[in-house]
């Protein structure tokens, strides 16, 4: 009994020691151990995302791929598939599954090897967010600790959502949610039974048992979670066979882009870490864009087609590159084959524009056999494409590329194509606020990520006319005074000295009413007005329009544009006519907002508010103010959040007279409807208006062309600034684009042609001289003229000077058709 009692002392004691040693380590770890209540407030690194105002991705950042998820959205199966595979005793432990730990201790103790098993899903959670992956003792008491705390201070469900949205579940995915986008391109509700086994079977090794890299063991470890799901009856064995039997589909896949809007995520991108810091890219914040989906993907179709439309009038340049003498090899080689042998060769070329690269087998008179990873062995009509003597320019083992076109019979056509090396922008923006609609800055962003749209500094050409007549209406002209188109020398001095400038057919036309100028683009009417309205008076004119003054050249070649301004800077000025007279800023950034929903900016840009819209802002105010005063008499608890203070955007500043903008607007109409720009017809409306432009030997074409809810601007050139080639014009090379993306952005929008304001006036007017008609006379015309400003006696009339010969004075209608056509 002695030694009984001495034995339980003993017992006691070292029972004691021990609780007491245990206490001890506990007390020691636990004194520098983080505190886990900051998880509820956690924010997981979520990319930096961009969106379009319609809600279309655009653009994901960040090193790691992220989509976090509310416990209610995690399908059931996908829980239980977790659970079977990591710790199935996941709702019954309080954070440490002792009988997992013993396990480890005694294959520790057999082997003296330290055993993976033992960690529970609580555990995992606490290493991954607090603790390095280090293997060691401390690290495992840590780690203990730390899951006991959890599971005091938080409750089951959100510890598993937690570790579902952080798990690193390989390729950048982190979270089930990024899983279910990088390996099947499905959101998680729409996995099968086998794909989330797959993705809960990443967690033990992502890189080893990974379906991409791995696809064998990644099958044994699926197969593994599937068994031990039916084991705990969370699947019947009729649901486990089917998944059995389910071939691996993992693909992986880069980050879904809804809308293909490179050059304006990059924007919003370089604005936001230049406001934000680098934390943008890991903090979810979330970017608005101003664009829309329908007129962006038709800004972005109608410039490749363009450019790819230009290329073509100027011949095939030969293949882009020869890969080798491929032989007889390929003879008898069938798909998969030719994949092997043929992939590797094509790895380094992508698709560009929609351009796909092949590699040419074989090409005689008649038909050209291609190969191109995606669509394997093709065979195309020689007499079909649109080049000449194909056979004598190709050989095989040359690299092309392939157009696809949709053909009548639903499959998909193919024909020859090359990368165009000319490029082109097109900008799209609201008149009545500035927000950019659509933007396309280049035939191919990761082909070249210079945005021509922002970027390029281009000289706009007859483009710029319309300002410069803008300020000729201010200061005496009106649309029916008569200028001398008659060849001219010039001595001005910023020049370099004498100056003879032609119109662009070489041809002159004598007296031509200022309207008939501007919509046949006669430059030597535009220098003429330039100069009777002042050299000085029409810079600083100009500038309401939002151009910068330094970059307009104070002599005479300020009339036909050259000064240097990008397509964005051109639709802004434009848009100045486009909504009566007032100026706007475009601006691409609609929203900036956390991961939460957290406004972090609002645009508020000025906007056009005219008569009616200023009478209601001015009755909310009047509202509001009376709601203010109730609350003040019956005391601020009485109503109590009733009234909310009503924030408009600022009004847009009137740049130009409202009779000025309609002038102008009615006389750029006339370019489309019977001048340069006539080819827009074909959109069958009558409210549309703008103005070509061509530079010095066709360096640069422009479109400049709107109604009242687009503006929109086309550029067509070269970034090395070399000739578009004879005839390549404004109306030729840059006004088809403009055509095809507002036949699209305006498809089921009314025409819509603002009302002739107070402040204009119509007269009858004789066209040979621009002075008001007499009564009775046969060829009177009516013309619109600013109130005020009607033609007396005699207007600005023209004085044929002494031994210049003028043609057709006047033009005849035949003339002014056939002036640039092209």
């Amino acid at each position: 009994m002695r030694l009984i009692k001495y034995l339980f002392i003993f017992g006691l004691v070292c029972g004691v020691l021990a609780a007491i040693g245990v206490a001890g380590v506990v007390w020691h770890f636990s004194q520098d151990l983080p505190s886990t209540e900051g998880l509820r407030d956690v924010r997981l690194q979520v990319p930096l995302r961009i969106y379009s105002a319609d809600n279309q991705l655009i653009g994901e950042y960040g090193a790691e791929r992220r989509e976090p998820l509310a416990y209610q959205e995690i399908p059931d199966p996908l829980i239980k598939a977790f659970l079977a595979a990591e710790d199935d005793r996941f709702f019954k432990h309080p954070g440490v599954d002792y009988q997992g730990l013993l396990r480890a201790a005694w294959v520790l103790a057999l082997t003296g090897e330290k055993a993976q098993g033992g960690s529970t899903i609580t555990m995992q959670l606490a290493r991954n967010f607090f603790l390095s992956s280090e293997k060691s003792y401390v690290r495992k008491v840590r780690e203990i600790l730390l899951a006991l705390q959890m599971e005091r201070q938080l409750s089951k469900q959100e510890i598993l959502t937690f570790y579902l949205n952080k798990i690193f579940l390989g390729h950048r995915a982190y979270g089930i949610g990024a899983a279910a986008k990088v390996y099947y391109g499905k959101e998680l509700p729409d996995l099968s039974l086998a794909q989330m086994a797959m993705i809960a079977g990443l967690p033990k090794a992502p890189s080893r048992y990974n379906p991409i890299s791995g696809p064998q063991r990644a099958l044994l470890r699926r197969n593994y979670v599937l068994r031990r799901m039916r084991e705990l009856e969370y699947i019947d064995d009729a649901a486990y066979q089917t998944a059995l039997d389910e071939p691996i589909s993992a693909e992986l896949r880069r980050a879904t882009i809804d809308l293909e809007a490179h050059y304006v995520a990059e924007y919003a991108r370089g604005r936001i870490i230049n406001q934000f810091g680098l934390d943008a890219y890991t903090s979810g914040i979330e970017v608005v864009t101003t664009i829309h989906a329908k007129p962006q993907r038709a800004a972005v179709a109608a410039l490749r087609k363009n450019l790819i439309d230009y290329d073509l009038r100027h011949g095939y340049r030969g293949p882009e590159a020869q890969l080798g003498d491929l032989g007889q090899e390929l003879d008898g080689l069938d798909g998969a084959e030719l994949e092997t042998v043929l992939g590797p060769m094509l790895e380094e070329f992508s698709s560009v524009g929609g351009l796909e690269p092949a590699l040419v087998l074989a090409v005689d008179e008649s038909t050209i056999r291609v190969w191109s990873s995606d669509s394997g062995v093709l065979t195309l009509d020689a007499n079909e494409q649109p080049y000449e003597k194909l056979d004598q320019v190709l050989t095989h083992g040359d690299l092309v590329r392939l157009k696809a076109a949709d053909a009548e019979d639903g499959k998909t056509s193919w024909s020859l194509a090359q990368v165009p090396e000319v490029q082109g922008a097109l900008v799209s923006i609201d008149p009545q606020n500035g927000a950019v609609l659509a933007m396309a800055g280049g035939f191919d962003y990761f082909a070249s990520k210079f945005n021509r749209a922002m970027q390029a500094q281009r000289q706009p050409g007859s483009s710029f006319k319309p300002f410069v007549y803008s300020a000729a209406l201010e200061n005496g002209f009106t649309p029916a005074t008569v200028i001398n188109d008659a060849p001219v020398v010039f001595h001005d001095a910023a020049l370099g000295g004498a100056w003879r400038p032609q119109n662009y057919s070489g041809r002159f036309y004598g007296p031509t009413p200022l309207r008939t100028g501007l919509y046949n683009s006669r430059n030597l009417v535009a220098i003429r007005v330039l100069e009777g309205a002042g050299l000085d008076t029409v810079r600083n004119y100009v500038t309401r329009f939002g151009f910068e003054r330094d970059r307009i050249p104070r002599d005479l070649s300020m009339a036909l544009g050259t000064g240097v301004f990008s397509p964005l800077e051109m639709a802004g000025g434009f848009a100045v006519f486009a909504n009566g007279g007032y100026r706007v800023e475009p601006y691409l950034i609609e929203q900036v907002r956390t991961a939460e929903g957290e406004v972090l900016h609002q645009a508020l840009p000025p906007s056009v508010c005219e008569a009616a819209c200023q009478r209601e802002r001015d009755a909310e105010l009047k509202a509001q103010a009376e709601m203010t005063e109730v609350r003040e008499a019956l005391g601020t608890s009485a109503l109590q959040g009733e009234v909310q203070e009503m924030v408009f955007p600022p009004a847009a500043e009137r740049v130009i007279s409202e009779a000025n903008a309609y002038v102008m607007t009615d006389m750029l109409r006339d370019v489309v409807q019977r001048g340069t720009a006539r080819r827009a017809r074909q959109l069958g409306r009558n409210d549309l208006a703008g103005k070509t432009g061509t530079t010095n030997d066709q360096i640069d074409a422009w479109f400049c062309g709107f109604n009242a809810r687009h503006v929109a601007v086309s550029w067509v050139g070269f970034d090395d600034i070399k000739p578009l080639g004879s005839r390549e014009t404004g109306s030729r090379a840059a006004l088809p684009m403009w055509i095809d993306y507002m036949g699209v952005a305006l498809d089921g929008v009314p025409s819509q042609v603002r009302p002739q304001p107070a402040g204009v006036v119509s007269a009858r007017i004789d066209p040979e001289t621009g002075m008001l008609a007499s009564y009775g006379s046969a060829n009177a015309q009516f013309e619109i003229f600013i109130e005020g400003k009607l033609p007396e006696a005699a207007d600005y009339g023209y004085a044929a000077q002494d031994g210049v010969t003028v043609e057709g004075a006047p033009p005849s209608r035949e003339d002014e058709l056939l002036e640039d056509i092209f």
